[in-house]
């Protein structure tokens, strides 16, 4: 076994406890959740995986070191993700009206699967909690006497990013299924739409005020 279990058990109780906390993630999942439903959340969610794999995969092969040891990468960093909340949560709020009617016609229409699962990407990427959490615990739990530290960094950010799936995903699933109890008026859709955006635009702006304060 790469990693013990002595030290897997409280990483992944660890993971839990900052993930079910809502963040960026979660936020981002249930506000897509209630604007287009539980499909759009539950891609939205592995979309945010994804990135997040990615982001501990980066940090495991030493992005690491220079987040830790660079406040302006990281500040660029958080800047990135929280203007990009900015443009989505912009985005839904100047499309509102043509978005809920399409989602009240006979024949609904969503997002595409690769612009859903794109976004999430990207917001899971940019996730400051994730890069703070992967620069600052990580190096806590793995087990130097066990050597292949880099592969033990990775095995963690595949156990992380799992449990974010599963815990932002069924964030979305509820959302989504709130969603489903208001569907049958457009105006209500549209209010749905603008809580979505704002909640979006409110985390973006959270997110570049903790990048300058910082």
């Amino acid at each position: 076994m790469i990693i013990p279990t002595s030290h897997l058990i409280p990483f992944t109780l660890a993971s839990l406890a900052i993930i079910v906390v809502p963040g960026p993630s979660v936020l981002f999942t249930l506000a897509r959740g209630i604007a287009w439903g539980r499909l759009v959340a539950v891609l939205t969610a592995i979309g945010n995986g994804i990135g997040i794999l990615v982001l501990s995969a980066l940090v495991a092969v030493g992005l690491g070191p220079l987040l830790a040891h660079s406040k302006l990468f990281t500040t660029v960093v958080e800047l990135a993700g929280g203007l990009y909340l900015l443009w989505l949560g912009a985005d839904a709020l100047r499309h509102r009206h043509a978005h809920a009617a399409s989602i009240t016609s006979p024949e609904p229409t969503r997002p595409p699967v690769r612009q859903v699962v794109r976004q999430g990407f990207v917001v899971g990427g940019f996730n400051p909690k994730a890069l703070i959490f992967f620069v600052a615990v990580f190096p806590h739990f793995i087990d130097r006497p066990s050597g292949n530290l880099t592969v033990q960094l990775l095995v963690l950010g595949v156990i992380f990013a799992v449990l974010a799936v599963l815990s932002d995903g069924t964030w979305g699933m509820v959302a989504g299924t709130a969603r489903q109890w208001l569907a049958g008026s457009s105006s209500r859709l549209v209010a749905l739409r603008i809580i979505g955006g704002l909640v979006m635009i409110g985390l973006g702006v959270l997110i570049i005020t903790s990048a300058f304060g910082s």
